[in-house]
């Protein structure tokens, strides 16, 4: 393949080059759009492909990126899309479009929808009783010494006559989630708090979160519910889990790692996490961002801890198949830099798009209490379901 980077002179909102069709991973206007498929890559290829590509840059630093999905369930098929029109927001201003092969790169910003209301039905595909059932016994395996942490998720089903709108939703999500990292990858969309890693030259970066409560819109109230949050043990603990793993996971491919002492509140427009921002210096040879995201996910923040044991349990207890739902979403490039986050507050579309699956969940200590856990599920799930049901 052959790549041909040129400056975009002109702005362009992402959300209108991915239109309902085309590829997106964006936070606060910085990220990447594409339309068409230049290439699917096996996960474990996708390096070495980017690698081989001929690559003339005119803009400088810039380099061809795959996007994509890795599911929840390591060893899961998993391919990487190459776009055959990408373009590129940096946070320093830099606008370009990347074409491969014969790509027109001729961008026509895809029209914004008109506004539209139609019907839809919500109903939960995981039973509340097998749910709460799930939960008590990730509970009762953390109390008898088996576990430190399980997440227990649970599905929900939206339908419509009409297909859903996958431009108008990530148009709302963009108007309510716009500092989340927000993705379209093949049907898959959702609007994610967390990052997994970033990498960038020698400096790796992570962001998890861990712990929950939900945000009403009243200033008091939620702060209130944030003081409690920070003082939880409960939550507290869940989160720790999550700080240790993703630590020593980095440690030994870092000459420095840096992280917060204490954790912070990072407010999303629906709830509210745990969260504490790790920082380090990648030592040579330098990993590639892929190694981390193999190493990284599924984080205990959506597994548990340990990791093996946790998932074991996942798998008998919550009685279906989470697919991309707790992986990683994201894109790497050429050079082995990327972005990756964590693959939640997400919709997995059906073909006709008439269908949508909701996944939401939470982690599980000795001190859980199954009802408190399903109103939690039901605060986070509320971000998707407002972008795709709201009139």
């Amino acid at each position: 393949m052959r790549a041909h980077t040129r400056p975009l002179h002109d702005d362009i909102d992402l959300n209108d080059v991915a239109g309902g069709d085309g590829y997106l991973f964006v936070r606060d206007g910085v990220g990447v759009a594409g339309r068409g498929v230049a290439a699917r890559v096996p996960l474990a290829d996708a390096p070495a492909v980017l690698a081989a590509i001929q690559h003339i840059d005119e803009v400088g630093g810039v380099h061809p990126i795959a996007l994509g999905v890795v599911p929840f369930e390591p060893g899961a098929p998993c391919e990487l899309i190459i776009p055959a029109v990408l373009v590129g927001k940096a946070a320093d201003g830099r606008r370009w479009v990347t074409t491969i092969d014969e790509a027109s790169g001729d961008l026509v910003p895809h029209p914004r929808p008109e506004p539209h209301a139609q019907s839809f039905t919500v109903a939960p595909r995981t039973s509340v009783q097998r749910y709460l059932a799930a939960v008590a016994t990730a509970r009762d395996a953390v109390r008898n010494g088996d576990l430190t942490k399980a997440v227990i998720a649970r599905e929900v089903t939206v339908t419509s006559d009409e297909p859903i709108d996958v431009h108008a939703v990530l148009l709302r999500l963009k108007a309510t989630f716009g500092s989340s990292y927000r993705y379209s990858m093949d049907g898959f969309i959702g609007a994610s708090p967390e990052l997994l890693v970033r990498v960038e030259g020698n400096t790796v970066r992570s962001h998890p979160l861990a712990g929950t409560a939900p945000r009403t819109g009243d200033i008091d109230t939620d702060r209130r519910a944030a003081t409690e949050l920070l003082a939880s043990e409960k939550n507290q603990i869940e989160h720790r889990v999550v700080i240790d793993m993703i630590h020593d996971t980095l440690l030994p491919w870092c000459s420095y790692l840096d992280w917060e002492p204490e954790p912070s509140i990072i407010t999303v427009a629906n709830v509210q996490h745990l969260g504490t921002a790790m920082e380090g210096h990648l030592s040579d040879p330098r990993p590639n961002v892929m190694d981390l995201v193999a190493a990284l996910s599924p984080t205990p923040a959506l597994g548990g801890f340990p990791r093996t044991e946790a998932l074991a349990l996942i798998a008998q207890a919550e009685g279906f198949t989470r697919g991309r739902y707790g992986g990683a979403v994201g894109w790497v490039d050429a050079n082995g830099d990327g972005t990756w986050a964590v693959a939640i507050r997400c919709a997995e579309l059906s073909d006709d798009r008439r269908t949508a699956r909701l996944v939401a969940g939470g982690g599980i200590v000795a001190d859980s209490e199954p009802l408190s856990e399903l109103a939690e599920t039901q605060a986070k799930l509320q971000a998707m379901l407002s972008a795709i049901v709201r009139p």
